[in-house]
């Protein structure tokens, strides 16, 4: 416990200032970092990571798409060009993981280069929202940290809540500690995040009001999207026979294992927002 407690001061200290320097180059580079080492532990939980031809491109990639989102931005690129691109490199990417399975396939089996291929592609995506909600969502270097307060909030919350009250498991055979009554409580207090996220921007732009009735129904959504992200981290590892993706934090994991359910948000985020206003 004392490990976790240490481990997690000193990843605030180091966290909070890239949330600071958020329009500088200190944050793209610091989510890029991150998506390539989610997708390298990915690689490393399917024994792939010392493929060189499975970690040089999806490392490249996964580097690579958080820094575009951002400096194609910055260059005045148009979005649509951005996704035609992103569509094309997935498409490639698809074709060259399978090709893969099918040239060797006495050593890589055609569903762990689907995994692979899925996996890399959400982790990738899902840190790419992150720079997507700050660069191009209106009041998006606010909004963009509910990709983290959701998920850490939803996480947190129902862990005690499902102490406190929890009498019937959610899935056992996945997560055995968690229950339907901590589940709950987490979209509980991830709704009552997002409305006091509202009022504290509403009351700093001084421009803009809460949409509070959006900012509810996305919490419930955001945090059943929250907890599903979770659930499929732990699925993935128990299929595997490992504990934790990774050891970078000390009592904690791997990358994947603390931002396991950032990522499922990030993307649910940036769905909300590209379709509904979260500030008027």
């Amino acid at each position: 416990m004392l490990k976790r407690i240490i481990t997690s001061i000193v990843a605030a200290a180091v966290f909070i200032p890239f949330l600071i320097f958020s329009n500088t180059w200190f944050f793209p580079a610091a989510i890029s970092i991150c998506s390539f080492l989610g997708c390298y532990e990915m690689l490393s939980c399917i024994s792939k990571n010392k493929n060189a031809f499975f970690t040089i491109p999806t490392s490249l990639i996964a580097a690579a798409c958080p820094l575009a989102v951002r400096y194609c931005y910055v260059n005045e690129i148009a979005f649509s060009e951005l996704i035609k691109l992103a569509l094309g490199v997935a498409l490639i990417a698809a074709l060259y993981i399978f090709a893969i399975s099918v040239f060797d396939n006495q050593k890589t089996h055609v569903t762990d280069a689907a995994l692979i291929y899925m996996s890399c592609l959400y982790i990738t995506a899902a840190f790419s929202a992150i720079i997507y909600l700050h660069d191009y969502i209106q009041l998006g270097n606010m909004i963009y940290l509910l990709s983290f307060i959701c998920a850490w909030t939803t996480d947190i919350f129902a862990y005690f809540t499902g102490r406190v009250l929890g009498r019937h498991k959610l899935i056992e055979s996945v997560s055995p500690k968690k229950t339907i009554e901590g589940a709950i409580g987490g979209i509980v207090f991830c709704v009552i995040a997002m409305i006091v996220f509202g009022l504290i921007v509403e009351n700093i732009s001084g421009e803009f009001k809460a949409n509070y009735l959006v900012l509810a129904i996305s919490g419930i959504f955001i945090s059943i999207v929250s907890q599903i992200g979770d659930l499929i981290m732990s699925v993935i590892k128990r299929n595997y026979g490992i504990k934790d993706y990774g050891k970078i934090f000390p009592g904690h994991g791997g990358i994947l294992d603390r931002f396991d359910s950032v990522l499922a948000v990030s993307i649910m985020l940036a769905f909300i927002c590209s379709y509904f206003n979260l500030f008027i």
